[in-house]
């Protein structure tokens, strides 16, 4: 395709203007996004309407390509492209728009990414430009409209409605309409082997929660509740949802736990659970989280990163609301509780931060954002609080907003000065625990958990009955914590506790047992092996390590009974349990190797890197370091989750002390691509 470039005169509207670029507005862009799985690139085409305010000589977009095809001149208008921004010189006059068209070719360096038969993109903190000319600046809105061509047997999803999927010999066409504008970082596209359930919420909103083929059996406890959860958010923000319909994607080996691209929030894949699962780590947060960023940061976007609690603690705090709707009060105020100990202790270290700090930690945005608008609808009343969220809403709709913005808006609509509470809540670095403690102690439930919690210090003898009465209730927070209190207390004492706690039937307070006790005493044996058979893959992976330690005799019965465990996605039950059968002496010895063969899979890039973490873990912690092992290793040192490329770098550096680990990574250095050639270098010189 030909680079074109057309101009034409029409009319401006009104329009969000973006700082960066005052003179122009980016309108609208319809965009042809072509990958290359073996390549790991893209093709790609875009068209820009673009409206001049002021007349100007210059129009730039940021561009991390590789390639500008057919590059050429027109009369009077000129491209340049300097590896970071496409520019566009010419003589624009005010009141006119332009359309240009830009081909390019480009294998993204960051913020799209290739894993398998999936592709998935990441725009915020990493910028959309690396795969789509675009503008990093939050403050210039654009109607985006997606085409993915793709072969047929794949999905595509991105921003807006499915307006059609053309099929021609043997590819999909995929084109995706939005009605609304949004800030670039908020573009996105997914690609896989999907499929979908379908719902609608109450206000008939079309929602569509996808899910990997062959993956039916995780659809309920994955999406859980978010029906439930989209309704609850729009009847308590008070504004319809703004756009035209909302899905879900699961991802492996996504960079966060979910980002809430407008109308497609992309996901952790380690958050498709089974029902068991559900019950230890589901997606019901996250999931109500980023459905409360469509009003909190697509709707209405922050101008700079001193904005950025009007994004972060506005969706945390409404996703709490959300789970108190869902789990009740206790839940509630036990997450609460959590959270001011979190934000207390490091205020007391004297490593508080501002919430108007642009370079504030997640705990500040999120945690203390939380805490700034429970204050402050204590400070107005539910009612006037309401009032002035949906006041701020629609004032600043697709627009963005500062902080001030959103002050002023709640000074216009209750009367009231917010001066100390923003000195208060906003800027003050410290965090307001005895305030935080007030609240929290309008629940009985955490003034029972804090008397509780008194009594650590006491000896056993003397808190024996409270400790009795807390397993015996029929919550879980006062069970967990009694159990937690009888760590390191003689046996003699302990044992009647640990075996009413047995008998309890609640989870954490059964997984407290199992966390808690390292050697199992021979009187509870037998409700102990119990455990193996919870509702909690949390808890059964516990238990077959304990047991497997306190009764070595029994190994090989523990290991029979939990063979075909797998647990989470990363198979954290069969990942243990290989590595328990490889050690232990005399067990299942003809099939030893293939268990190390099983294992040795689970650290390879065909799985996600939490498989592949706790693989490589495993494995080198009973010293099976080969060259395969070294290989996946290496590869995982150069992989975009930084969590786990700084856990695989440590790992390696363990590894420099073994002289045949050194030998065998010299040996494949030649054999590996050059990213991870270059990063083993580094640490062998």
């Amino acid at each position: 395709m030909r680079l074109l470039i057309f101009f034409s005169v029409l009319f401006l509207g009104l329009h969000c203007i973006g700082q960066n670029q005052p003179d122009v507005d980016f309108l609208r862009a319809e965009a042809v996004i072509t990958p290359d799985f073996n390549q790991q690139s893209i093709n790609g085409a875009v068209r820009y309407e673009v409206g001049v305010i002021k007349k100007t000589d210059s129009i730039y977009l940021n561009a991390h390509i590789d390639k500008l095809n057919d590059l050429y001149t027109s009369k009077g208008i000129n491209y340049a492209d300097d590896q970071h921004k496409i520019w566009i010189t010419g003589d624009f006059e005010a009141g006119n728009t332009y359309n240009f068209d830009i081909n390019y070719e480009v294998k993204p360096k960051q913020t799209l990414y290739f894993f398998g038969d999936q592709m998935w993109t990441q725009g915020q903190g990493k910028y959309t430009s690396y795969w789509l000319p675009s503008l990093d600046d939050m403050t210039d809105k654009i109607e985006f409209d997606l085409s993915i061509p793709l072969p047929a047997d794949y999905v595509a999803i991105s921003n807006g409605v499915l307006t059609d999927k053309e099929d021609d010999e043997g590819i999909s066409h995929w084109h995706f309409d939005m009605e609304n504008p949004m800030s670039s970082y908020l573009v996105m596209i997914a690609v896989g082997k999907y499929d979908k359930q379908e719902l609608n919420s109450s206000s008939g909103i079309p929602l569509e929660n996808y899910y990997l083929k062959g993956d039916e059996a995780y659809i309920e406890p994955t999406y859980r509740y978010t029906k439930e959860i989209f309704d609850f958010l729009e009847r308590k923000i008070g504004v319809p949802y703004p756009w035209q319909n909302y899905k879900q994607v699961p991802v492996r080996d996504f960079l966060y736990a979910g980002m809430e691209n407008t109308t497609a929030t992309v996901f952790s894949s380690a958050f498709v659970v089974d029902s068991i699962g559900f019950n230890d780590k589901n997606y019901v947060n996250v999931n109500a989280h980023e459905l409360a960023h469509q009003w909190f940061g697509n709707y209405v976007t922050e101008v700079s990163a001193a904005d950025h609690w009007l994004h972060e603690g506005f969706a945390s705090y409404y996703a709490l609301l959300a789970e108190r709707e869902l789990f009740g009060d206790d839940y509630y105020y036990w997450k609460l509780f959590n959270t001011a100990e979190q934000l207390r202790s490091r205020s007391d270290s004297g490593k508080g931060e501002a919430l108007s700090n642009p370079k504030a930690s997640s705990l500040t945005f999120y945690e203390k954002g939380t805490w700034a608008l429970i204050a402050l609808e204590e400070l107005l009343g539910t009612f006037d609080f309401d009032r002035a969220i949906k006041a701020y809403l629609e004032r600043y709709a697709f627009n963005n907003a500062t902080l001030d913005d959103f002050f002023a808006i709640v000074t216009q609509v209750t009367g009231k000065d917010m001066t100390e509470f923003r000195k208060q809540w906003i800027d003050q670095s410290s965090f307001k625990s005895a305030w935080a403690l007030d609240y929290l102690t309008q629940s009985e439930f955490i003034k029972s958990y804090l008397s509780l919690e008194a009594l650590r210090k006491e000896p056993l003898d003397a808190k024996q009955s409270a400790l009795a009465t807390a397993i015996g209730s029929s919550n879980d927070y006062l069970g967990q914590e009694a159990v937690f209190q009888l760590s390191g207390e003689p046996m003699n004492l302990s044992l009647p506790l640990y075996t009413a706690a047995l008998a309890d039937e609640q989870l954490l307070v059964r997984q407290a047992v199992a966390q808690s006790l390292s050697s199992i005493p021979l009187a509870i044996k037998s409700d102990f092996e119990a455990l193996l058979g919870d509702d909690s893959y949390v808890t059964q992976e516990m238990a077959l390590y304990r047991l497997w330690s306190s009764f070595p005799q029994d190994r090989s019965k523990y290991l029979d009974r939990m063979a075909s465990a797998l647990g989470f996605q990363e198979k954290n039950i069969r990942q243990l349990w290989l590595t328990l059968a490889i050690v232990t002496p005399n067990y299942k010895q003809d099939q030893k190797r293939e268990f190390i063969k099983e294992l040795m899979s689970y650290a390879t890039a065909n799985y996600s890197f939490e498989t592949r973490e706790l693989a490589l873990n495993y494995l080198t912690e009973i010293q099976i370091v080969n060259e395969s092992v070294l290989s996946s290793l290496v590869e995982a040192c150069v992989h975009p989750n930084w969590r786990f490329r700084s856990g695989a770098r440590e790992l390696l550096k363990r590894q420099m002390d073994n002289p045949l680990s050194v030998s065998t990574l010299k040996e494949i250095l030649p054999a590996l691509p050059l990213k991870q050639q270059q990063y083993l270098r580094s640490v062998l010189e």
